[in-house]
């Protein structure tokens, strides 16, 4: 690390990203300038006109270091706002609008983690088949400055929503960051109708009519934006707000992950959810950082779906592979080419398998696993793709039907390895002694 930076070593916990929203608004709030070097960014431009350089290493700020233009008094002042309004801070709730596959009729609290899922105001929109509306709550650290208590209340929302796709039934989600637009058939007089399901199935009537010329009225087709609003008040309180007068069930998780699904109840939550929800947070650094990895991947499982089979249950497996080691690799020449090559023990495919047989055991899914792990190694090398994706999918015909199958098997064991890892994730490795370190 250069001699010249001006990080205090002190600022153990200083967030990258927070640092870097502070110095965005503090100098100029323009992207900065390169200069030759990919690695380091100039604020707010380069060469005479830099005051400071930022140096990045694994994708977070290393160092920061004065420039042409550096101004000793400016930066004593923006150190003051490190401390002050990033490395310090009140305890406040943050909220923000998540969506789950069930009615959320009622609320439930955390009596640890402090998170809060409340039912959604009667203003906010709903429709028949969509994903359902309700209120996480969560804490965060309050700052003096608004960019960084509203970031951080966006980043936990997303953290804690995938979280909670993972522990819950069903699916949770939450917006997307950067919502797409796209073309849909937008029904007439939808928003007024009392009876959303009669006018779907008028709806759909009327288009196959449309189709085979029956002269029914062409439908609106309109290009339109992913995107939804609801009133929220306020997005950061002082304090959680009161729970709603009914209280959401819980159940055993063994009789939860086994049996809960879509009855046509509301939302429902396992009784170990809490403690679920501390043991994420209890998780160090970098393996709270691995496990945001999986359960993005899960999500993606689901947003995948529609688009392809195959990209679906990649997902699935990288879902996995986010929470193994890497193997040691060595060079070796190899005995049929003769040329040098670079081998990994354990490779990806015997981790792949080795973590499903920890996390999610069961001998009778011995054949079933194998299966899994050719047919990932042919999607993700490109050999294979899963029939559907490229070929007319009938309902029981077996090529389509049996990669389906194995895409369902797949689904319930990773989210069974996922859960089992977070209640026993693996001791960190132990301290090489120096005598080791010699052998």
């Amino acid at each position: 690390m250069s001699t010249n930076n001006l990080l205090s070593e002190s600022w153990t916990d200083l967030n990258s990203d927070e640092l870097r929203l502070l110095l965005r608004e503090r100098f100029g709030g323009g992207p900065g300038q390169y200069d030759g070097d990919d690695e380091k960014l100039y604020l707010p431009l380069a060469r005479g006109e830099s005051r400071i350089v930022l140096t990045f290493a694994d994708n977070k700020i290393a160092a920061v270091e004065p420039g042409e233009a550096f101004d000793l008094a400016e930066w004593e002042r923006i150190s003051r706002e490190i401390e002050s309004a990033i490395l310090a801070g009140a305890p406040k709730t943050g909220r923000d609008y998540s969506f789950s596959t069930f009615p959320v009729l009622g609320s439930w609290r955390g009596r640890r983690s402090g998170l809060q899922i409340l039912p959604a105001p009667d203003a906010a929109r709903r429709g028949a088949g969509a994903p359902n509306p309700f209120i996480l709550e969560f804490p965060i650290k309050g700052s003096d400055l608004w960019f960084i208590t509203n970031h951080r209340r966006i980043r936990e929302h997303r953290r804690l929503t995938l979280l909670l796709n993972l522990l819950l039934a069903g699916r949770t989600s939450s917006p997307l960051p950067r919502a797409g637009h796209f073309w849909a058939h937008v029904p007439r007089d939808l928003q007024s109708a009392p009876r959303l399901r009669l006018l779907l199935a008028r709806l759909l009537s009327g288009l196959r009519r449309y189709r085979r010329g029956g002269g029914a009225d062409p439908p609106d087709i309109r290009w339109v934006q992913e995107w939804y609003y609801a009133p929220l008040d306020h997005p950061v309180l002082d304090e959680p707000s009161p729970s709603a007068a009914e209280a959401l069930e819980e159940v055993e998780p063994e009789e939860y992950y086994a049996r809960v699904g879509n009855d046509g109840r509301g939302l429902r939550v396992p009784t170990d959810l809490d403690e679920s929800i501390c043991r994420y947070l209890d998780l160090s650094a970098g393996d709270r950082v691995r496990f945001d990895r999986a359960t993005f991947r899960l999500d993606m499982t689901s947003r995948q779906w529609n688009i392809s089979a195959s990209a679906s249950f990649a997902a699935f497996v990288s879902a996995t592979e986010a929470l193994t080691e890497r193997g040691l690799a060595h060079q070796f020449k190899c005995p049929v080419c003769g040329g040098h090559t670079q081998h990994e023990v354990p490779g990806a495919t015997r981790r792949f398998k080795d973590f499903l047989e920890t996390y999610a055991p069961g001998a009778a899914l011995a054949t079933r696993r194998d299966e899994m792990y050719a047919l990932r190694s042919g999607i993700l090398h490109g050999s294979k793709l899963i029939e559907m994706d490229y070929a007319l999918a009938f309902g029981w015909d077996p090529p389509w039907w049996n990669q389906r199958e194995l895409l369902w098997d797949l689904s319930s064991l990773t989210r069974i390895a996922l859960r089992n890892w977070l209640k026993n994730p693996p001791a960190p490795p132990a301290a090489t002694s120096a005598q080791d370190s010699h052998e």
